[in-house]
């Protein structure tokens, strides 16, 4: 089936709702943990079950050159061959792509993307409709159009024209996806400009899709310029359909998402950090190298129920990062995405029991 959405209650702007998947049926809002080559680095689908993990991200582009959509179908699809058995939601591949293309003018084409493969220099062209019979391969539970995140800053001629061309593709792809099971998000674009995420807001919903996502954010502009970028697209978005912000992990921006009604969210913020000793509590980040934590007994958080905390202390985690040993940024993940969990967690019972915004004001007098 696909995916539907169930909107419980409202508290202001904050959404409390239901998503009901093929593989179970997860309160929003939710934080989704970034698989990117069919594994949330460094940990396993065990582990991503114990910090309640819901929806996780898995990248087209990634596995498309490795280890390909054929290998991934032949193993029964995405879930079964990551061994993962809560629902798995594909990007695009877009933002990679882009990445990748040297001169936007002329490697972004109405066609689709030219570029060359991170991996062994190949040209290689993805289109719209390559990006979506890749992602019916990798049976996703929800599948992303092909888009072009367009950089900040950006002219407004450019920003325009790459909006045009996004719904340009996301009626391409919307025409070539063909799946029963799975569901396709359309993306709203329109840079830092108000009437282009207005007009990108509003063509998008006129195709119908399952759900909408809030691209080009996390980009490289200021808070106050994202926080905007999600207000001038959010009131045209439908009230009984998912809302996802794509790349945005923050704890700050969490709370700013959930409070203007945004239903998902995924970034690779909790396990970066991680690897590079970083923390996130609920007084901010710490950096577990820090000679303050050599003989700090204590684990990260005490009211932390994620294992890390259950099993180690920060003097620990610090000698694993002074050493060199990869566990420390393995136990760290675990922590870092609970803590991000465990957060939307609290936000749902906030909204439940109407008092978000006095869950949002305690946490910031708290949080550095």
């Amino acid at each position: 089936m696909k995916i539907k959405y169930d909107l419980i209650k409202k508290d202001g702007n904050a959404r409390l709702g239901k998503l009901i998947t093929n593989h179970g049926t997860f309160d929003t809002p939710m934080f989704m943990p970034v698989g990117t080559l069919a594994n949330v680095k460094m940990l396993t689908p065990e582990e991503l079950k114990d910090v309640h993990s819901a929806v996780i991200l898995s990248n087209t582009y990634h596995l498309w050159l490795r280890p390909g959509e054929d290998i991934v179908a032949k193993a029964g699809g995405l879930h079964k061959f990551m061994n993962y058995d809560g629902p798995i939601l594909t990007d695009s591949g877009g933002f990679q792509v882009f990445s990748l293309a040297k001169d936007k003018n002329k490697d972004i084409t109405e066609e689709g993307v030219h570029f060359k493969s991170h991996i062994d220099g190949r040209p290689l062209l993805l289109t719209p409709e390559l990006s979506i019979q890749i992602q019916n391969k990798l049976d996703s539970d929800i599948a992303m159009s092909f888009d072009e995140c367009i950089p900040y800053p950006a002219t407004y001629e450019y920003a325009k024209q790459s909006t045009e061309r996004t719904l340009r593709w996301a009626k391409r792809g919307k025409e070539a996806f063909d799946s029963e099971n799975q569901s396709l998000f359309g993306i709203v674009q329109g840079g830092a400009y108000e009437d282009l995420r207005k007009f990108s807001a509003e063509e998008t919903v006129k195709m119908n899709f399952d759900g909408y996502s809030i691209g080009g954010t996390s980009v490289g502009e200021d808070k106050d310029t994202m926080y905007k970028m999600i207000d001038w697209a959010i009131k045209y978005l439908p009230e009984d359909k998912p809302r996802y912000l794509m790349g945005v992990g923050d704890p700050l921006d969490l709370l700013n998402g959930v409070e203007k009604g945004i239903d998902m969210f995924d970034c690779v913020l909790p396990t970066r950090i991680a690897r590079h000793s970083n923390a996130f509590t609920r007084h901010g980040k710490i950096n577990l190298r820090n000679l303050q934590y050599r003989e700090d007994f204590t684990p990260i958080e005490d009211e932390c129920d994620c294992y890390t905390c259950r099993h180690y202390t920060k003097a620990y985690l610090r000698h694993l990062f002074v050493a060199g040993e990869g566990l420390g940024g393995r136990l760290l993940s675990i922590h870092n995405i609970r803590f991000l969990i465990r957060m939307m967690e609290e936000m749902r019972e906030a909204i439940s029991d109407d008092r978000f915004l006095q869950y949002k004001e305690d946490f910031l007098k708290e949080y550095n």
